[in-house]
């Protein structure tokens, strides 16, 4: 079994949004940034020495414009596949995200006010539909892409047989990196009880480091600290009926229900 390398791609900032580099037996890209990211991408894996056209997945988390918005120039330049969950479709075949954004705190409530994040991208088609627990041995990555709802419905991890954890947005640094190695929501969430089963179901896995969209690695012994105040948080929240969801449509509650039936969510 070839280790796997996990090497952020700075997108934004140093690293107030990552893309991810994936080197086990051959290349994988998680996430394609924000539109117009895909060539500082593809520079940054050369500069890592791995030829773009050798990539031979790309993973998109979810669907927020700065983990998709690049995602279909990424294709071209590459020449590689996306996969991407199904319950996020609509954003992909549209290129635009749902509106509105449903903010976690003040971070999430001046953000949704950039212009930028209400852009509409390239749509595309993922060449990979993810419904359950899908290997990467056949790309070249001895992980797997796992199903994680609730920051949006069709939110996938990806998780290395190393113990490498890359997470999206389940969680982040606190204001969007800036204070690196503390625990915090990123600046919104469709759902966020469901988001925080998810985060809790993935540190049960047991995983070494948690690579997020929006910062810097995170321990897991802490991040599960922070797992556990936020779960008080946000039930006394519900409790007084401020705790703001998006209800799902048609089509993910079928996805999500496909994916109970099939027993995939136990990894």
């Amino acid at each position: 079994m070839s280790p796997t390398k996990v090497i952020p791609l700075p997108v934004l900032g140093r690293h107030a949004v990552n893309a991810y580099l994936l080197l086990g037996r051959h290349p994988v890209i998680v996430d394609a940034g924000t539109p117009g990211s895909a060539r500082r991408i593809t520079e940054q894996v050369a500069a890592h020495g791995v030829d773009p056209q050798d990539v031979r997945l790309i993973v998109v988390t979810h669907g927020h414009i700065d983990h998709f918005g690049s995602a279909a120039e990424l294709r071209r330049l590459t020449g590689a596949p996306i996969a991407a969950h199904a319950a996020d479709l609509g954003p992909y075949r549209t290129g635009r995200v749902r509106e509105p954004y449903l903010p976690t705190g003040p971070m999430g409530r001046l953000m949704a006010r950039n212009p930028k994040l209400h852009e509409q991208a390239d749509p595309f088609e993922p060449d990979l539909v993810v419904r359950g627990t899908t290997g990467l041995a056949d790309f070249g990555v001895e992980g797997r892409i796992i199903p994680t709802p609730g920051h949006t419905a069709g939110s996938v991890s990806v998780l290395t047989d190393d113990g490498d954890l890359v997470a999206g947005d389940l969680i982040a640094n606190s204001f969007m990196g800036l204070l690196k190695g503390r625990p915090a929501n990123p600046p919104f969430h469709d759902d966020p009880l469901a988001n925080l089963a998810s985060l809790r179901a993935m540190l049960d896995l047991g995983p070494v480091r948690l690579h997020v969209g929006h910062g810097t690695p995170l321990d897991p012994a802490r991040a599960d600290r922070w797992a556990t105040a936020e779960q008080r948080r946000l039930e006394r929240r519900a409790a007084r009926g401020r705790l703001r969801t998006r209800p799902q449509d048609p089509d993910e509650e079928s996805s999500r229900a496909t994916e109970r039936a099939q027993g995939v969510s136990d990894g």
